[in-house]
């Protein structure tokens, strides 16, 4: 009786993790949908993504206060402030705003695609930070990932012509950051808490946000239509808070691995929800192309996540 039971709660667990999974990533993944959405409001990315941010902020600095009134908290050192404001900055201030900057030019679709490449990132800069060498199976699964990337590129480059390459570049650039962000938080987080690692990071990043539009905007710039602030809410929550905190959970139970997994379905949910709410086309290139991306990046999480 008593293994039957705690076997019904481990897969109770286990269905929780996915099911927080499966949110997260389509979170994320309608992120580049609520901007495509704004920008046809007439808003530039600064602006779009200081309301963002402004809508986000009040939610991580509570996390932030909630989290330094629990009990056994590792007091951070001068080192850990230091490391938790400049990965704040890289990982979601320049990351964001290289995304933002890039869904001027490309579409939904391949900007998810391009993001999703951060796992391969993550592999190459390692072995270069790392001296260490780059296993012939995840080689192939590179070689996967960017092919992919080749042929979805290729087709919207013939459908949407100029712009395109400085799109890509700028959100393949915001991919990086967030490459470099994950590898450099590994160690703090192990330290301070994922919860705490989050609210702080993201709180540095909303201040960065807002502070860049402080001083590039004038403050009319916000007198902006009703959709741009509904959008703006809705990207706070749906799209930054609420996945950056079930992430987390979801990995707490059932592992790195199985949540890679399942979040493979953000770049066809992207897709997916583009060809609904923005009527862009799905043509079998691009099924194609996306196919092998996935294919790609989830050999290098599963095996990654397997040592």
């Amino acid at each position: 009786m008593a293994n039957s039971i705690k076997h019904v709660a481990i897969q109770h667990h286990a269905i929780t993790g996915g099911l927080l999974a499966l949110l997260a990533a389509i979170g994320f993944s309608a992120k580049a949908i609520l901007v495509k959405l704004a920008y046809a409001a007439h808003v530039d990315a600064i602006t779009l993504l200081a309301v963002r941010m402004a809508f986000s902020v009040p939610v991580f600095l509570a996390v932030a206060v909630w989290t330094n009134t629990r009990k056994q908290q590792t007091a951070l050192t001068v080192r850990d402030w230091f490391v938790v404001v400049a990965l704040g900055l890289i990982g979601y201030y320049l990351a964001s705003y290289l995304d933002f900057l890039g869904l001027q030019y490309i579409s939904a679709g391949l900007e998810r695609l391009i993001l999703f490449l951060y796992p391969t990132m993550v592999v190459v800069l390692s072995a270069w930070l790392y001296r260490q060498s780059i296993k012939p199976r995840e080689r192939f699964a590179l070689l996967l990932s960017y092919a992919g990337i080749a042929l979805v590129f290729v087709h919207d480059a013939g459908m949407r012509g100029n712009g395109i390459s400085t799109g890509a570049l700028l959100v393949f650039g915001s991919a990086l950051a967030y490459a470099i962000y994950l590898i450099g938080a590994n160690h703090t987080i192990a330290r301070i808490g994922a919860t705490r690692f989050t609210a702080y990071a993201m709180t540095v990043a909303s201040g960065a946000s807002i502070a860049q539009f402080a001083v590039t905007h004038p403050l009319n710039d916000l007198i902006l239509s009703e959709r741009v602030y509904y959008l703006g809410l809705a990207m706070a929550v749906f799209s930054t808070v609420l996945p950056a905190f079930l992430i987390s959970a979801a990995m707490r139970r059932i592992g790195a691995g199985k949540t890679a997994l399942i979040g493979a379905i953000g770049p066809v949910s992207t897709i997916y929800l583009a060809w609904v709410f923005l009527g862009e086309r799905v043509s079998l290139t691009q099924i194609a192309g996306s196919a092998l991306v996935l294919a790609g990046v989830l050999a290098i999480s599963i095996q990654r996540s397997g040592r």
